[in-house]
């Protein structure tokens, strides 16, 4: 394996600042956020953020004879997500519980610097490095809340140990560990982090190796493969978890969000023309229906083939990642069709990941088949994907409502009061009224102590045709995909209605066999065994020719469905003039077989061939 002389070696010079291309949008002050929404942000602080054993994370850490494992991401993804909920939600029992989980970390720190829980002679090897990274996110997160100097310090301790490890052995990051060095160089999101905290050049230096040596042979060629399938930019290994492995899914998308990281330090466009570009192929030919992908951990094309039985689908991980790039991106270009991505992933592939106590993360979710609980790993009681979760759950509510330097940005439709300040500096609360999506009615109202000249940006989703917009009772045109700019001067108790078209939409995907599927709104709806109403086995016509289907809203049948309605359907028939028209019932994907017992659904409806029409 030829070796690279490494510019952090050498000593590469790179011009300092912080934060030259600034973030379009910037968070609230405050969200209180109710209705299903609220509840299951609520569940989850409760079950499974709050009554997580931190100490039992932290206990890996202090034996130090791994060769192989992951025990040492456990820990940062955990507390990543829970510093997320306290900032969304902060209590004293939670802070009480960060305080301790970060001293029990920093205390198996070790004299040079280093932390995690593999043998000396396997260090940098596997997922040591990865497990590195998640450390300096739960250190850095714990400052960015507290500003204890404690955690920046073995934040910072942690990075030069590992700057000086690759020192020793050969200077080459892109070698060590998995996926084509993708697991060990998405490191690169903490150490742009840590060097916006310090200003010490030398992180910055050492970010910009890694994005050099990305582009060696060896390397994941993340910039100059961007406009490359990312399913197609290596050949497929003979090994699928190997080092040869290009496609890994969740790995790929962690080194997009560090890359984005250094775009905002350096302004170099190359960047995050990159991260663009790949952002675009994955929503093109990998996101499903449900918001999510990857197969076996790897993206494969799957957007083309979601309607057939899939190994291994939708990975939790991914799904998490996915939502944490479309927002990196949203919060930087605020351009309306990341948060679009994000509602079709967050209210389908996520919630349809966890159980409705906020407890329990499958590892996998099918779109047609058995949400199946995963398996503990690393000889420990939780996965990756248990662990990750929450971090999806509790990135949501930092983007609900956004501030800009000109206004207001309304980005998701969810009931509940937000606190920001106009752009003089004034506070103003924007509070929400609406059921949305078991409606497309939303109403807000905005407060503020003087009447002041900004602009309302609200989020009208590409899938939504038909729309009415009115403020105090005038109407506003409202195209779908993109924001409607509500530019004036607001008083308080001003009032902006906005209602969505809420029609079942029909999507067909394949020719030979075809498959349909029916959304309202940003919900993808399933067909449970559970509910009442003939089988969808065989459908002979689903929309007709206008592409929408008549959905009636009827009361749930089941405590753990959230939405559900009945719809008409024409189904296979042996007579010659057919037979008349049947009703099934359908829900939201993320309640279909999530009950307390597993029982079989489908998102994916088979069309009849019929050869006396074209296909």
């Amino acid at each position: 394996m030829k070796k690279y002389t490494s510019l952090l070696l050498a000593g590469f010079v790179l011009v300092t600042g912080v934060s030259v291309a600034q973030d379009k949008l910037s968070r609230a002050k405050s969200e209180t956020i109710g209705g299903f929404i609220g509840e299951r942000l609520s569940n989850s602080y409760k079950n499974r953020v709050l009554l997580q054993d931190a100490d039992a994370l932290i206990e890996p850490f202090k034996h130090r004879n791994e060769t192989s494992l992951w025990q040492s991401e456990f820990w940062g993804k955990w507390f990543t997500s829970a510093v997320l909920a306290y900032k969304y939600k902060p209590t004293p029992e939670l802070k009480q519980k960060l305080d301790a989980a970060v001293g029990g970390l920093i205390a198996t720190q070790s004299a040079d610097g280093y932390i995690g829980n593999y043998a000396e002679e396997s260090r940098l090897k596997q997922w040591d490095i990865w497990g590195r990274k998640y450390c300096m996110l739960g250190l850095l997160d714990y400052y960015s809340l507290t500003y204890d100097k404690k955690s920046l310090k073995a934040a910072k301790a942690v990075a030069d140990n590992l700057i000086d490890d690759i020192k020793k052995a050969d200077g080459i990051i892109v070698t060590k560990g998995n996926y084509r060095g993708m697991a060990a160089s998405s490191v690169l999101e903490p150490i742009c982090l840590l060097y916006t905290q310090t200003k010490d050049k030398k992180y910055l230096d050492f970010a910009e190796e890694i994005v050099r040596q990305w582009e060696t042979p060896e390397g994941p060629q993340l910039i100059s493969k961007a406009d490359v399938d990312v399913s197609k930019r290596f050949p497929k290994p003979e090994n699928w978890y190997s080092f040869e492995q290009g496609q890994k899914a969740y790995e790929m998308m962690s080194c997009y969000e560090g890359l984005l990281e250094l775009y905002r330090l350096t302004g170099k466009q190359t960047y995050k023309t990159a991260v663009e570009k790949t952002w675009q192929n994955v929503r093109d030919k990998e996101i499903n229906m449900a918001g999510s992908g990857a197969s076996s951990e790897m993206w494969f094309g799957g957007k083309a083939l979601q309607a057939d039985p899939i190994f291994h689908y939708q990975e939790t991980c991914v799904t998490v990642t996915w939502i944490k790039l479309c927002h990196q991106l949203f919060r930087l270009t605020g351009e309306a069709k990341y948060a679009d991505a994000v509602e079709q992933s967050y209210y389908n592939a996520l919630l349809g990941s966890t159980s409705h106590d906020g407890f329990h993360w499958a590892k996998y979710t099918p779109l047609n088949g058995l949400r199946l609980p995963g398996n503990g790993q690393c000889g420990m009681d939780l996965n990756c994907c248990v662990a990750s979760g929450p971090r999806g759950l509790f990135n949501l509510p930092a983007h609900v409502v956004m501030k800009a330097a000109d206004g207001l940005f309304v980005n998701y439709f969810i009931e509940g009061s937000y606190a920001l300040v106009t752009p003089t500096g004034k506070n103003v609360s924007v509070v929400q009224h609406t059921d949305y999506p078991a409606t497309g009615k939303i109403g807000i109202s905005v407060k503020l102590s003087k009447p002041e000249d900004f602009s309302i940006n609200i989020r009208i989703p590409e899938w939504s045709k038909k729309n009415v917009l009115m403020v105090n009772g005038v109407a506003v045109e409202a195209a779908g995909g993109q924001f409607a700019t509500l530019k004036r001067t607001w008083k308080d108790g001003d009032e902006i209605a906005l209602e969505l078209d809420m029609r079942g939409r029909v999507e067909f995907i394949g020719d030979k066999s075809q498959y349909a599927a029916v959304m309202r709104g940003p919900i993808l709806l399933a067909r449970d065994e559970a509910l009442k109403g003939a089988n969808m086995g065989s459908i002979v016509n689903l929309a007709g020719k206008t592409g929408y289907v008549d959905l009636v809203s009827v009361p749930h049948t089941s405590e753990n469905v959230w939405l559900q309605f009945s719809l008409k359907f024409s189904p296979e028939s042996y007579k010659e003039q057919g037979d008349e028209p049947v009703t099934v019932d359908l829900c939201d994907y993320a309640s279909a077989g999530n009950g307390k017992e597993a029982t079989y659904f489908k998102a994916w409806f088979p069309q009849l061939i019929d050869p006396k029409k074209d296909h």
